[in-house]
């Protein structure tokens, strides 16, 4: 008797699967006289024009000096050692489509690089794609002479801090 109710047990969750499994192939099969809904396209995710920055590429093209803080309150003292690079400068060329050529966090090689604005008015440089992404670097102030960028990964933020870039004088 034991067996015979195991032997009914086992017969009927083999009947449930293979009607779950039944049914669940019925559902997957799209027929338009059977279906009550009918299929729409995903909408395209919007893409964003870039915004210009309001800092222009050929203005921070030139010869740097280059050095970098975490404190703020290190600021004035990490200006004046970067003016001191200005010997073996840090060169940030123009790239052939309007960019900047420069490094990327952890690259060996500089590359074209864009900048970006942004709506709430932030300025970042970066390869081509949404401002504030995380290659970016954001210009956290700019006066011509004296360029700060942070990047906006934070690890990348944590190892490198604040770069501080002094505009070195022209070569006699």
């Amino acid at each position: 008797m034991v067996r015979s109710v195991s032997v009914r047990t086992v017969a009927n969750l083999g009947i449930a699967l293979a009607l779950t499994l039944l049914l669940g192939a019925c559902s997957s099969f799209s027929l338009p006289s059977l279906s009550s809904s009918t299929p729409s396209a995903a909408p395209e995710p919007g893409v964003a024009p870039e915004m210009p920055a309001t800092i222009r590429s050929d203005e921070i093209v030139g010869r740097w000096g280059l050095a970098s803080y975490q404190n703020p309150a290190d600021r004035a003292r990490t200006e004046a050692a970067a003016r001191g690079q200005c010997k073996q400068p840090y060169v940030i060329g123009a790239g052939t489509s309007g960019g900047v050529i420069m490094h990327l966090a952890d690259q060996a090689t500089p590359q074209e690089l864009r900048l970006k604005g942004s709506p709430s008015g932030k300025n970042y440089i970066g390869p081509p794609g949404p401002a504030g992404g995380e290659q970016d670097r954001e210009i956290v102030s700019f006066d011509g002479r004296v360029l700060i960028t942070r990047f906006t990964d934070k690890d990348a933020a944590t190892r490198y801090g604040n770069m501080v870039y002094v505009r070195c004088a022209p070569r006699a």
